[in-house]
């Protein structure tokens, strides 16, 4: 089993990541929280803890830690300091504890932030964390999907380098593909965006390593 350090697990998607997490016969999850009263959430669930904030060092909470996934968000209230920079953060701790993977929630459009009507604050804090993961010496994916609504999950998916067309997917199902490219021989060194589709995320994560 490998501990997969979850950054963002207390939020929407983070949640249902921690939860397939748990399920899984191949991964340990490790719930990152900012404050003493997030813990009992988890642990009430003999799901491991560990107290860090994106806006301090986190170097402490890497004990032990194999993979990572970033799921953090400020809900566009301080996205230097957290989408931004608390990103870099995880990820310069992560390649100084020799991580295996670190799995980035991304956003499309972060590719090109200057192209964007609306958000462009947060699409740059978004590219500028892809880059500075790009650049590091970590395996990684990048994970790129469009609008996120709360729809239950449809196990389908279409994913490609660049969509498009614009539309929606839903929470779960990127929780989905957030847990399954931890796998060590999925989507290495990848980016890709990722709307709800025609095909099973199995099938279309097969071939996420030749995008």
């Amino acid at each position: 089993m490998e501990n997969v350090l979850v950054a963002g697990a207390t939020g929407t998607t983070g949640k249902m990541i921690v939860d397939l997490l748990k399920e899984s016969q191949y991964f340990e999850p490790v719930a990152m929280v900012r404050t003493e009263d997030q813990k009992a959430q988890f642990e009430s669930r003999n799901i491991k803890t560990v107290l860090a904030d994106l806006e301090e060092d986190v170097t402490s909470a890497f004990n032990n830690i194999d993979k990572v996934v970033f799921a953090a968000g400020s809900g566009g209230k301080k996205v230097v300091e957290v989408d931004q920079n608390g990103a870099k953060k995880m990820i310069d701790a992560a390649s100084n504890n020799n991580v295996n993977k670190f799995v980035m929630l991304s956003s499309r459009g972060a590719d090109a932030p200057d192209k964007a009507d609306d958000l462009k604050d947060y699409l740059w804090a978004k590219h500028n964390a892809d880059e500075h993961l790009k650049k590091s010496q970590l395996n990684y994916t990048i994970v790129r999907p469009g609008a996120l609504n709360n729809e239950k999950a449809t196990d389908h998916i279409i994913i490609t380098k660049k969509l498009e067309q614009d539309g929606e997917v839903s929470r779960a199902d990127v929780a989905q593909v957030l847990t399954r490219v931890l796998h060590d021989d999925t989507a290495n060194k990848t980016i890709f965006e990722m709307l709800q589709g025609d095909t099973l995320i199995g099938k279309a994560l097969e071939n996420t390593d030749h995008l």
